[in-house]
């Protein structure tokens, strides 16, 4: 069986953030997993426009590219004023069909909330997208520190679980699509 191809998605583009830090934690948990196939999809490798152009550049079709490749997501995000950051919705709306009928997973951040209150709009607008988003979600507090490998067993833990349901969705809706075709 051909390996899980997944894209995970550095949310933030603020210069100091915790993202890339949090993502790279997150990609040696996945890494323990043989069956998948770890990228990373950073926003700030994508120089995206400050408005929607009436044609692509070469950016958003580079970006779209990356989440027609994935068979399933995690998007790492901070929760900035009780929501996600603006850059992650620019890029979520450039793709439409490339998310539909796949996995998405939450590996978020922030002060006492864990980013709950940004994972729980990313679901709604992730649902409006035919893609579906996995119960369990990584919810990390930097006032107890960033992520590290001696981190918590219950990080680590809920890694694991997040995979595991990421997994398991993943090949189901690979294998759904592949017999026959989503319709929206």
């Amino acid at each position: 069986m051909a390996q899980l191809r997944v894209a995970v998605i550095v949310g933030s583009t603020r210069e100091g953030r915790a993202g890339d830090r949090v993502a790279g934690w997150f990609v040696d948990q996945a890494a323990r997993h043989d069956d998948l196939a770890v990228t990373v999809v950073d926003l700030t490798d994508y120089d995206f426009p400050a408005s929607y152009p009436a044609e692509p550049t070469a950016s958003i079709r580079a970006f779209v590219s990356e989440v027609g490749r994935a068979d399933a997501f995690v998007v790492v995000t901070p929760e900035y004023n009780h929501s996600f950051p603006a850059p992650l919705k620019q890029a979520i709306d450039y793709a439409y069909d490339e998310w539909q009928a796949k996995p998405v997973g939450f590996v978020s951040y922030g002060c006492r909330s864990t980013g709950l209150h940004a994972v729980d709009q990313l679901r709604t607008v992730f649902t409006a997208l035919h893609a579906m988003t996995v119960r369990d979600v990584v919810g990390i507090d930097l006032l107890a520190g960033e992520p590290t490998p001696q981190c918590t067993d219950e990080l680590r833990r809920d890694a694991s679980v997040l995979l595991d349901q990421l997994r398991w969705w993943g090949l189901a809706l690979r294998d759904g699509r592949a017999a026959r075709p989503y319709v929206s």
